[in-house]
């Protein structure tokens, strides 16, 4: 069946294995003891808004239950969470201080402590808290990671790379990508002579995007006065990397001479946040938002002009649905730079379209798009996307034309240009010039399985190349193995050459894999059918008329099946 296709990209986070439990269980007897029961009421509130990450609202009922933290240990870790990711760092600061006082810190109190003191220029505090929150007992082999690394680098061992480098060795080899990145910034602080070395044998791993450590690599090189090979740096990592938004905002900030590239790998502070961003990402890909943000926070805190965080945040509350305030955090990247604007109308209209405010989404983007100075390809494509994904078939194909005029097959955007138009076109009727493309997409990169499965979808829908069909879709299906669009295209072909048996084995596993989706119940009906199971297939089909995403024309059909049969 027809496939918007999903495209998954692999970043540093993908080397993190953790399993973590943000919120214990809740340990209600102790609440029991507390004075008013109506504080009850207030703990669960707090913590229900907190997993819904509503920070403030969170803070305001947690904060009515000072004190609690004596009968429930679990109350001031929450609290702590509620007041960072609120923005209050320096109410996190004192109640950690308290909770300090009362012989109650924890590991994360201990770290808002250090961040706070670091912040703040008392580098030997801070080093004594990141070590303490080092000895502070935590079966997190993620929380260990973060204390042993804060004390490498609160501490730097008198200023010597030898023994720093050392101490970096002891860290848990499960985390040998993250011990690479510090090595670098290690010798980075330390200016030594392997610097440029490191940097350039980091950014040619294979194994792990480290794209992002182009844009430090080019910083160095810049604070070096060595600003040609800083600009040559970042193009070569454009050319194999041309959408990553630090790399592109980097080029434009070079364009314009700018200096201020906020951050050096001399300043503790900047190296830690970016450490703690490290966490934040890892823990934003597991879906972890509330203490992926507990980082973030932290890491911003700390380098407060270093946008490349806001991009995540924004990300955060858009992932658990909060548009309004991801949306203002987009609004405020606008005037950062020219690529963060376009990327933040990209996101804005990206968030309209979510509140079924379509119009304004369009004419947002047409807008942010009529004023770039530059339309490179990439922007071009961004927007025929964004057109297409609207229904504006008619003029995403402009676009894309436009664009592919620009390239040829050689082109890393041909593939998704062509593969992009050949929707559109479909989606109007025009078959000859949507197949076309989509074979000129595949020629361009073969192995496209939900390519393969749009083409062969369309062409069994059309009742030609069914043989033709069925050997693309059983090579999609090994690309793409237990896909449930993929596997129920599959299971179609079979039916349309009456190979019913296999046929309701394949559908049978799309249902399982996807039980709501209409025409995979209504496929599964007529397979049904076709095997004799008559009772069954009107079960499937009726159900199909309760579903709200059905189309029109798809219960019109049923309901005629229904009464009818095949």
């Amino acid at each position: 069946m027809l496939f918007l296709k999903n495209i998954a990209k692999i970043t540093i986070q993908s080397i993190f294995v953790i399993i973590l439990i943000f919120f214990s269980t809740l340990e209600a007897r102790n609440l029991d003891k507390y004075e008013k029961a109506n504080y009850i009421s207030d703990y669960f509130s707090g913590v229900l808004l907190l997993n819904q990450s509503k920070y403030e609202e969170s803070r305001e009922y947690l904060k009515k239950l000072n004190g609690l933290e004596n009968s429930h240990l679990a109350y001031s870790t929450k609290f702590l969470y509620s007041l960072v990711n609120s923005g209050n760092l320096y109410q996190a600061f004192n109640y950690s201080k308290k909770l300090e006082k009362n012989k109650q810190d924890s590991f994360e109190s201990d770290l808002i402590i250090g961040v706070y003191y670091l912040k703040n220029f008392q580098l030997k505090l801070s080093k004594d808290y990141f070590l303490k929150a080092q000895k502070t007992p935590s079966n997190s082999i993620f929380n260990n990671y973060i204390s042993n690394s804060l004390s490498i680098w609160s501490n730097l061992y008198n200023n010597n790379l030898v023994n720093s480098s050392l101490e970096l060795e002891k860290l848990d080899d499960r985390f040998k990508s993250l011990k690479e990145i510090q090595n670098v910034f290690l010798n980075c602080y330390f200016d030594d002579d392997k610097t440029e070395f490191l940097f350039e044998k980091l950014l040619t791993n294979q194994k792990t995007d480290f794209s992002r450590y182009n844009y430090f690599y080019a910083n160095y090189l810049n604070d070096k006065g060595k600003s040609l090979k800083a600009k040559k740096v970042i193009e070569d990592a454009l050319k194999k990397n041309p959408r990553n938004l630090l790399l592109n905002q980097y080029k434009e900030d070079l364009k314009e001479s700018k200096k201020n590239f906020n951050f050096d790998c001399k300043k503790e502070n900047h190296v830690i946040s970016e450490l703690l961003y490290l966490a934040a990402n890892a823990l934003s890909s597991q879906s972890i938002i509330s203490l992926s943000n507990f980082y973030l926070n932290l890491a911003k805190y700390l380098n407060k002009d270093f946008h490349g965080f806001d991009t995540l945040m924004a990300e955060n509350f858009y992932k658990i649905n909060d548009f309004t305030t991801s949306k203002k955090i987009y609004e405020k990247l606008k005037s950062k730079g020219s690529a963060f604007k376009w990327y933040s109308h990209k996101q804005i209209s990206r968030i309209l379209t979510q509140q079924e405010m379509k119009n304004e989404s369009i004419i947002l983007l047409q807008k942010a798009y009529d004023q770039l100075k530059y339309k490179g390809v990439y922007e071009t494509f961004d927007y025929a996307e964004f057109l297409k994904n609207n229904e504006k078939f008619e003029n995403s194909i402009n676009y894309y034309s436009e664009l592919l005029n620009l390239i040829d097959i050689n082109h890393p955007l041909y593939a998704e240009a062509t593969d992009g138009r050949g929707v559109a076109y479909e989606r109007l009727g025009e078959w000859k010039k949507a197949e076309k493309d989509l074979l000129n997409s595949l020629k361009a990169k073969p192995d496209q399985a939900y390519v393969m499965n749009y083409l062969a979808y369309s062409w069994i829908e059309k009742g030609i190349k069914i043989e033709e069909s069925l050997k693309m879709l059983e090579k999609a299906n090994k690309i793409k193995s237990n896909d449930p669009y993929i596997i129920d295209s599959l299971g179609w072909a079979l039916f349309k050459l009456k190979r019913y048996d296999e046929s309701q084995k394949y559908l049978q596993t799309a249902l399982k894999l996807m039980p709501a989706d209409p025409i995979v119940n209504d496929h599964y009906g007529d397979v049904l059918w076709k095997n004799g199971k008559e009772i069954q297939a009107r079960y499937y089909w009726n159900y199909v008329l309760n579903l709200e995403k059905a189309e029109k024309d798809l219960k019109e059909k049923i309901e005629k099946k229904i009464i009818k049969g095949l």
